[in-house]
């Protein structure tokens, strides 16, 4: 019985592993359909997210129907090769994505007490 078909559902997974899957430094011009082309190997999608924002492009979001089959992507597509760059895959993990949002806010609220007080 091996996991990458599937078929061993009963191994137990480290805490950090979930269905979603966090990608980086992947090409700017990539489409929707390349990606599901790439990540689709691995199990049924549900939903991929790609980053638009300046601050999120390279980026995506890749949301799988089974912890398995998010399990199999990150290990055979961690380091993948894709218009000449390495893929980044990671599980992802809520409470990091919060702190970065939290600091965010707090720069702002930092950048607005400077302007109310006329500090540099």
């Amino acid at each position: 019985m091996s996991l990458a078909t599937g078929t061993s559902k009963k191994v137990r997974l480290p805490p950090e592993v979930n269905r979603i899957i966090y990608v980086r430094n992947l090409p700017y011009k990539i489409t929707a359909e390349e990606l599901y082309d790439i990540f689709g190997k691995y199990g049924v999608i549900r939903q991929i997210r790609k980053g638009n924002a300046p601050d999120t492009k390279g980026t995506a979001f890749v949301v799988y129907d089974d912890i398995y089959e998010a399990k199999n992507a990150v290990d055979h597509l961690s380091g993948f090769h894709v218009a000449g760059r390495y893929l980044v895959v990671l599980y992802y993990n809520p409470k990091k994505m919060q702190a970065r949002v939290d600091q965010q806010k707090k720069k702002e609220e930092l950048e607005q007490l400077k302007k109310k007080f006329g500090v540099e």
